[in-house]
């Protein structure tokens, strides 16, 4: 997967996979006001993601469950350096299976999907 440059200044190097992939991706975005049914896709794929990444809150002790959530607290956001890891690989596999992006969508473009939105929402490149 290509990685354009981006500007010099605050946030990732040029050479973050971050900023590939919404080079790549944010186009896709769009597509959102047209198709419900990418956007359950998308925010599946985005909360397998977030699992990976964020580690449950326990219950302190009640049974060791996990108690559920109504939405992501701050100290359940994303952090860049956690979704780089992620990428890499990601699109390291994506490379070992010689994967090549379809017309439509699959798998993977809901996947690279959700991490463009996930970069999006938690702002990523600009910090």
């Amino acid at each position: 997967m290509d990685h354009p440059a981006s500007s010099p200044g605050p946030g990732p190097a040029a050479d973050c996979p971050l900023v590939g992939v919404v080079a790549a991706y944010l186009p896709r975005l769009a597509e959102f006001a047209f198709d419900p049914g990418l956007v359950a896709a998308v925010d599946q794929h985005a909360a397998s993601v977030r699992d990976a990444l964020v580690p449950r809150q326990r219950d302190g002790g009640r049974g060791g469950r996990s108690v559920p959530r109504t939405g992501w607290a701050a100290s359940e956001d994303v952090r860049r350096e956690d979704l780089t890891d992620y990428v890499l690989g990601f699109t390291d596999w994506l490379a070992e299976t010689e994967w090549t992006e379809p017309v439509g969508h699959d798998f993977a473009s809901l996947r690279l999907t959700a991490i463009c939105w996930l970069v999006r929402e938690h702002d990523l490149l600009s910090r």
